[in-house]
């Protein structure tokens, strides 16, 4: 159990208190505050921080550049709000705190006796001496005052430029890090060079803290060159084992599992001294090639402005009005978080692919938390980043060809992570809503292959999530899926999650297979999808687990992912119909749901549940679910502080259903176009659209919203009323205005047709 900090909780106080005065000139990215989430503590006890971290770069930038307060490993993010110092200022690509950090490097300034290991070389801060935003990160280290140091970071999608403001010093350094695997389970050896003539050091860290559940890649390097503006009096390299450090005064070249380098000169009170990092997954060519054109000079202000109106414009594709700027930073965060995953990974052309471990032409995206983000991230993409949702495709496409299957969650290739194939339900529901430019015939290849072809060794395997050593799984447990019409608990963990996860991808690819005329696979894949149903337990009111010889489980609380038995009695959210005549008609649906959120078992701090609070617009009740959104769209689960979202927010999909939540409707279903009408938490909203090439604006207007006036009364549609909780993905595309009329009574008869 996790408990809360008492140090914690007062800054956070102080921090949520604060009355920020914005100027005239702000500008939207300005409303960011990429704090929110980065502390280790969530809402209560037991629960997780947000698992975010305040980088600098552009949106889905290949490498994030942030500021280093703790040695970062699986289960933690390289800055933590709780720290008090900064070792090291990182270019790192770790994306989430569950998942490993990949080709990291870090530097860090440095006056006085020279200091090599991270414990050591820390410098002291406080956050009130921090200016975080997406476009720039400063911060003042140190105790004493005449010997402080500035730390500044800009940043592009590969490229990270620091500034640092030195004291007056005889002795100041730069300190690199090269790899620093003092944790991990393989032996990975990096290597570094300094080239006094040129300026500048290069290397690469082939460390992939993930490594052990995935293949090996011979070939897998962070590639990066490091340049400064300053010549160097002295160098050398370093290296540690087993933390005890051997320092080579002389040496150009290094290779070692913690090792790294160092530059040293004399600076003037005030110096400033700049350091470009570029960074590559290809070669040390080709970051030079990404800092010629992404920071081809030492212009810091030019960089810090470019990626600013980058963020900018990217975040005004939804723009809000009415509302407090608490409630602006709140928002313009979340949408914030939604646009770092998946992260690019090509460069100009080319790619490394960490599946068949070769260098590619084309365009590739990689970190993707499918099991979390299929639920609202990718729907959401649809609009605010229509152009790179079929790149996004095309590169699950690729990983197929150079791997043999579709990954579940590459970091940055299998890892066996989480159950589901849900690359299945993201193909399915982007081409449902018309994005079509990838390889449809390559897509639905792929796809049909995880519906229906079992892994390697199904029926020898248990397959436990992060299992070391295996192959990759796919859908482990597909044969007893086809053969018994579940997954059997005894002979494959998690049976339960499986069975609903694979019947929701069996009907996103069900979808297309019919579109495409495959009439026997849409009939076969329709049939599989209803297979939840076998393990509806009539005697206990839920979805048990059943024995390969059809016997139910002792256990009521066996076989599921991330939960039990309530985290997914409404999970098949494919088959809502479905759910509401096997559970008893309407009404009985609706007094289970009323269960489920008044005996508290709904956890809004993980994924599996996120459309649960939309499921009374399927049965009679949307005044239910509109109280809902706004009680789960409040402080209760999103906050302007560093304990500011109530879970880790999984790449974007704590965000994500956050926005969505503001906007007034929700992708409950991949594989259709239809979405469930909330409620909109904010008077007007403008969506700047691309439809059919063209720019358009799709306005939200709640009238009379209010704390109080939280119910919907009507809604129209450009004038039409709508008589259902529900639109569509086409009309809201060829729509202008959506128009709620609030009250503060619900209107059970809102919508006519109910």
């Amino acid at each position: 159990m996790k408990l809360y900090n008492k140090y914690v909780i007062l800054v956070c106080f102080i921090f949520c208190v604060i009355n920020i005065s914005w100027s005239q000139n702000t500008r939207t990215v300005d409303f960011v505050n990429p704090l929110i989430g980065t502390s280790t503590q969530g809402f209560m006890a037991g629960r997780d921080g947000g698992g975010t971290m305040p980088c600098v770069g552009t949106p889905f930038a290949m490498t994030n550049f942030v500021a280093q307060t703790r040695q970062n490993m699986i289960s933690k993010m390289p800055y933590a709000y709780e720290d008090n110092t900064i070792h090291g200022f990182m270019a790192t690509h770790q994306p989430t705190v569950w998942m490993g950090d990949y080709g990291y490097v870090s530097v860090m300034p440095q006056t006085g006796k020279l200091r090599l290991l991270p414990e050591e070389r820390a410098m002291s801060f406080s956050h009130e001496d921090e200016t975080v935003k997406p476009y720039y990160y400063a911060v003042s280290m140190g105790d004493k005052k005449s010997k402080r140091i500035k730390g500044e970071i800009v940043a592009s999608s590969r490229c990270g430029m620091f500034q640092f403001t030195f004291p007056e010093s005889e002795a100041s350094h730069i300190i690199i890090q090269g790899i620093n695997n003092s944790e991990n389970k393989k032996d990975f050896q990096g290597y570094i060079k300094v080239d006094n003539e040129k300026g500048e050091i290069t290397g690469y860290n082939p460390e992939r803290m993930s490594s052990h559940l995935g293949p090996v890649l011979n070939n897998f390097k962070g590639y990066f060159i490091i340049q400064m503006d300053k010549s160097f009096d002295s160098f050398g390299t370093w290296n540690s084992f087993r933390n005890e450090p051997q320092i080579k005064v002389e040496g150009t070249e290094q290779y070692g599992a913690r090792m790294g380098a160092y530059v040293s000169f004399k600076t003037v009170e005030g110096e400033k001294v700049k350091v470009r990092i570029a960074t590559s997954f290809i070669s040390i060519e080709q970051a030079r090639i990404n800092l010629s054109k992404e920071i081809a000079d030492w212009n810091f202000d030019k960089v810090k402005e470019t990626t600013r109106d980058i963020w900018d414009e990217n975040l005004n594709r939804i723009q809000v009005d009415g509302i407090t700027d608490d409630q602006k930073t709140i928002f313009y965060t979340s949408l914030f978080h939604t646009m770092l995953f998946p992260r690019e990974f090509s460069e100009y052309g080319k790619y490394y692919s960490p599946f068949d471990d070769k260098i590619h032409e084309g365009v590739s995206y990689n970190d993707y938390s499918l099991w979390d983000t299929f639920r609202a991230l990718h729907p959401l993409l649809h609009f605010t980043h229509p152009e790179r949702v079929g790149p996004m495709i095309q590169s699950l496409l690729q990983m197929y060809q150079e791997g043999g299957w579709m990954p579940k969650w590459p970091n940055p290739t299998y890892s066996n992570i989480m159950t589901g194939t849900h690359a299945d339900a993201v193909i399915g529901d982007a081409y449902v809503k018309g994005f079509r430019d990838y390889n449809v015939d390559l897509a639905y290849e792929a796809m049909r292959k995880n519906a229906m072809l079992p892994p390697p060794c199904d029926t020898e395997k248990h397959w436990g999530d992060r299992d070391e050593g295996t192959q990759y799984e796919a859908r482990g447990g597909l044969t007893y899926y086809h053969a018994l019409g579940y997954v059997a608990a005894d002979k494959t963990r998690e049976s339960v999650t499986r069975t609903v996860e694979f019947g929701i991808d069996d009907y996103a690819i069900a979808q297309v297979a019919k579109d495409l005329g495959k009439t026997d696979d849409y009939e076969r894949l329709m049939h599989n999808s209803k297979n939840y149903k076998n393990l509806y337990n009539p005697e206990t009111g839920f979805l048990n687990a059943k024995k390969f010889d059809g016997r139910w489980h002792e256990n009521e609380q066996e076989g599921f992912t991330e939960g039990g038995r309530w985290t997914y009695l409404f999970g098949a959210m494919h088959d809502i119909e479905g759910m509401i005549e096997l559970y008893g008609g309407k009404e009985k649906f609706a007094e289970k749901l009323n269960e489920n959120f008044q005996g508290r078992h709904y956890r809004h701090d993980n994924e599996p549940g996120h459309h649960y609070a939309y499921l009374f617009d399927y049965c009679g009740q949307p005044w239910k679910t509109q109280e809902l959104i706004r009680k789960h769209t409040s402080s209760e689960n999103f906050r302007n502080h560093p304990i500011g979202i109530n879970g880790n927010d999984d790449c974007g999909q704590m965000s994500a259903w956050y926005v969505f939540g503001v906007l007034g409707f929700y992708p409950v279903t991949p594989g259709t176009e239809i979405f469930a009408i909330g409620a909109p938490q904010f008077p007007e909203i403008t969506m700047n659209l691309i439809h059919k090439g063209k720019p358009k604006m799709f306005k939200i207007k709640a009238i009379g919203l209010s704390e109080k006036n939280m119910y919907i009364q009507s809604v129209k549609l450009d004038n039409t009323v709508l008589k259902t909780p529900f639109i569509t993905y086409s009309q809201i595309m060829n729509g202008n205005l959506l128009e709620f009329e609030m009250g503060k009574e619900p209107n059970k008869n809102a919508f006519s047709e109910q």
